[in-house]
């Protein structure tokens, strides 16, 4: 086994909360993951979070796997994926997180593909007035951006600290916008000072615009779900 699949190396574990599925080594997780909740005690919820009901020998208390709150079987009957924490099978939440989760699906369905198969685009470093043409992806243990041209880069997703997408099309009385570009932020290990990278989506085939557009759509996403991870 290499040094990279050893990090990568995942195991089979047990929580109270259902069987999951994490890397052997905690540096190897995904930055887009969520660690588990802690569960509020059974003695301190006598009834339901959401409708109030009073638990009894009927009326029995289930936790949400997202939020670790506590709630009757009616307001936390969905069983839902949550890739986030590694769950294996669908898991029981309540209404309100089973819905994020169910957005989120899309997001490990759909748009994860699309940002490891990668899109090309103008690459602008710093404030050099040079840019290269460059193939983006996400690797696939979701760890890095990698950039291939002439160049090469890997930029740790841990280390963005903004991600800003340029649109055009936008009028004051509003109006359709599509993705053009990405200005990036991030820290080169080793350093405190701040990286900055401009993407411009290439013009010269309206497939690659689209294409682009596409990748563009699923960075801001997956952006959003790396905030979401640091304020954790």
């Amino acid at each position: 086994m290499s040094g990279c699949e050893a990090r990568d190396a995942k195991k089979l574990v047990r929580s109270p909360s259902g069987l999951r599925m994490v890397p052997e080594h905690r540096s190897a997780r995904s930055p887009f993951g969520l660690d588990e909740p802690p569960w509020v005690p059974d003695k301190e919820c006598p009834r339901c979070m959401q409708c109030d009901t009073k638990f009894d020998f009927i009326t029995r208390k289930h936790h949400c796997r997202r939020c670790g709150k506590c709630f009757c079987d009616k307001c936390c009957s969905k069983k839902v994926p949550l890739p986030r924490m590694c769950f294996v099978d669908p898991v029981r939440q309540c209404a309100e997180c089973a819905l994020v989760s169910q957005k989120e699906t899309e997001f490990y369905d759909k748009q994860l593909k699309v940002l490891m198969n990668g899109a090309t685009f103008f690459v602008t470093l710093g404030t050099s007035d040079k840019s290269e043409l460059m193939v983006c992806r996400l690797s696939n243990n979701q760890r890095y951006l990698v950039l291939d041209g002439d160049s090469h880069y890997e930029i740790e997703i841990i280390q963005i600290s903004t991600v800003q997408i340029l649109t055009e099309g936008f009028t004051p009385g509003g109006g359709n916008t599509r993705a053009v570009g990405m200005v990036l932020q991030y820290k080169v290990p080793g350093s405190e000072e701040l990286t900055q990278m401009k993407f411009t989506a290439s013009e010269d085939f309206s497939c690659n615009k689209k294409l682009a557009a596409s990748w563009l759509a699923a960075m801001h996403k997956a952006a959003k779900l790396l905030y979401e991870s640091r304020d954790q």
